[in-house]
């Protein structure tokens, strides 16, 4: 991410073995991670979860790593409405309603978006999907945390 660089304003992550903790989760699941799921769909999710908790850190690196992985910059813009769309497939819709009920935790609506993701995906496609989602919350919620901020060089 050529000029910008990202301050911690609140505390340093590295001082608790929980930031090692979750770059193991990173490397498990996060955009450098080989999974059986479609990469530019993986990255849709990751970015769909960084636009929903607002995290300024993880909307720059994953709008940059949608770009990398070849997702059209139009669908990337688009992507917040998705659901009036013809840029998105079926698969990726039912994704993409997953995801956002995961992350707003819509415990009364999740059961059908769960048996969504069964007539597009296999379980263990639903089960990176599922980390992919957890591992973006967490964090987001940890640069939030840490109060991680970009800042423009020169």
């Amino acid at each position: 991410m050529e000029g910008i660089r990202f301050e911690n304003t609140r505390f340093d992550p590295d001082l608790i073995e929980f930031h090692g903790i979750a770059q193991q989760m990173a490397r498990s699941v996060g955009y450098t991670a080989d999974l059986n799921i479609e990469k530019k769909l993986a990255q849709l999710l990751r970015l769909r979860v960084a636009q929903m908790n607002e995290c300024s850190y993880c909307l720059i690196l994953h709008t940059q790593a949608a770009h990398d992985q070849g997702v059209p910059a139009a669908k990337v813009a688009h992507l917040p409405s998705w659901r009036e769309s013809t840029m998105f497939d079926e698969p990726e819709k039912a994704a993409l309603a997953y995801c956002e009920g995961l992350t707003a935790y819509d415990l009364p609506g999740f059961a059908p978006l769960h048996e969504a993701l069964t007539a597009n995906f296999d379980e263990k496609q639903i089960a990176e999907i599922a980390a992919i989602v957890i591992n973006m919350n967490l964090w987001t919620r940890l640069k939030l945390a840490q109060g991680q901020v970009p800042v423009l060089d020169g």
